[in-house]
């Protein structure tokens, strides 16, 4: 892990998701975090002792979802399909795919797996399935405030979205481990010279065909 000192930084976007906006200052304690995304090979180790099912891993109740036809009420998860050309961005399911039998285990789909893969991040996994493997680790995740500012550093940097900010320091607070789950494979702009850490990526973890 990798100790992150507290401090005040511009937290959001104007310029990008509606859900980034305003822009607004926010004060963090320091905390630890994990230095790199917990990988298939932790992930692991977490369920064979534990036990634990992700929520991919579940067939939907049809109870929760009154009128859905039965054929389409099966296991599975999302998967990024690479478009073979210019799309519609107004329509997700362009380059999105429900993908049955796609888990942390088969992260494309029901006939891959995860072999030669033990330190890729893990995919296919919910804030649940995230914030029970951080139990395990005796950890918990990081507030969006705590990511969003590990993933920009302490000194005036890029951020992932390419702005910049300068977090001031404000001292050290309690020692919180937090376990790291990676964001979307996104480029980073990062001057990684300027930080005592590795930039993290923000955005929610996919598996790609």
């Amino acid at each position: 892990m990798v100790w992150i000192p507290g401090g005040t930084f511009e937290m959001g976007s104007n310029d990008h998701y509606p859900e980034e906006r305003p822009v607004h200052r926010v004060t963090v304690d320091g905390f630890w975090i994990d230095r790199c995304p917990v990988t298939n090979d932790r992930f692991r180790r977490f369920v064979e002792t534990t036990g634990h099912v992700t929520f991919a891993e579940i067939p939907p109740n049809p109870a929760d979802y009154p009128g859905a036809l039965p054929h389409m009420l099966y296991a599975g998860s999302l998967v990024f399909v690479k478009p073979a050309g210019p799309v519609d961005l107004g329509n997700f399911g362009n380059w999105w795919t429900f993908m049955r039998g796609a888990d942390w285990r088969h992260p494309t789909g029901a006939q891959s797996s995860i072999g030669g893969r033990k330190r890729h991040p893990v995919v296919h996994v919910t804030f649940g399935d995230a914030e029970a493997f951080a139990r395990w680790e005796g950890k918990e995740l990081p507030t969006e405030a705590e990511w969003e500012f590990a993933a920009r550093g302490v000194w005036k940097v890029s951020s992932t979205h390419g702005e910049t900010s300068s977090p001031r320091a404000a001292g050290t607070g309690p020692i919180r481990g937090r376990a790291s789950f990676r964001g979307r494979t996104s480029s980073s702009t990062a001057t990684r010279a300027l930080r005592p850490w590795m930039p993290f990526p923000r955005m929610a973890t996919v598996s790609t065909t």
